[in-house]
């Protein structure tokens, strides 16, 4: 063995996959399901285009679902339970992995710089996922439809051109 162990590149896995079921959008990390096909295919830059897609949706889901969350010390909870996070990982992403880490363990609530006490989490966490769902199911269906509208243009120009 070399000396250059690498570790694994961070991948948005939450470990529960969905599209194996024939979902179009992952239930667990909410890629759609060409992306979790070809994740280790994808070249540094798109890795970060579909990481900032998903942060995007959970800064847009959980900042406002949790306005009493300190920042610092949720960065600091997330990271005493050894989760790794990319350097540029959104607001939404440290809440997230806050939140999950509690959802799993009430007992982390207090700890966790949330804001929340322990019996709102499973309320919250039910909603979160909910809400994130639909709104990267939304995403997919819209990029479904541009793809879609893209080939139709394509198709109709070279009908033209003939």
């Amino acid at each position: 063995m070399t000396a250059d162990r690498r570790i694994a590149s961070l991948t948005p896995c939450a470990g529960r996959c969905s599209t194996v079921f024939g979902d179009a959008v992952c239930r667990g990390c909410r890629r759609f399901n060409h992306e979790v096909i070809r994740w280790n295919t994808y070249t540094p830059e798109q890795h970060t285009t579909i990481w900032k897609r998903l942060d995007a949706q959970l800064d847009q889901i959980l900042v406002p679902m949790l306005p009493l969350a300190d920042l610092r010390h949720v960065e600091g909870f997330v990271l005493s339970k050894r989760v790794r996070l990319r350097p540029d990982a959104s607001r939404g992403r440290k809440l997230y992995h806050a939140l999950k880490l509690c959802e799993k363990n009430r007992h982390f609530t207090d700890a966790s710089g949330l804001g929340i006490h322990y019996k709102q989490v499973r309320p919250l966490w039910d909603e979160f996922e909910r809400r994130v769902l639909a709104l990267a199911t939304a995403s997919y269906d819209l990029a479904f439809l541009r793809a879609d509208g893209m080939s139709y243009h394509l198709i109709h120009r070279v009908e033209e051109d003939d």
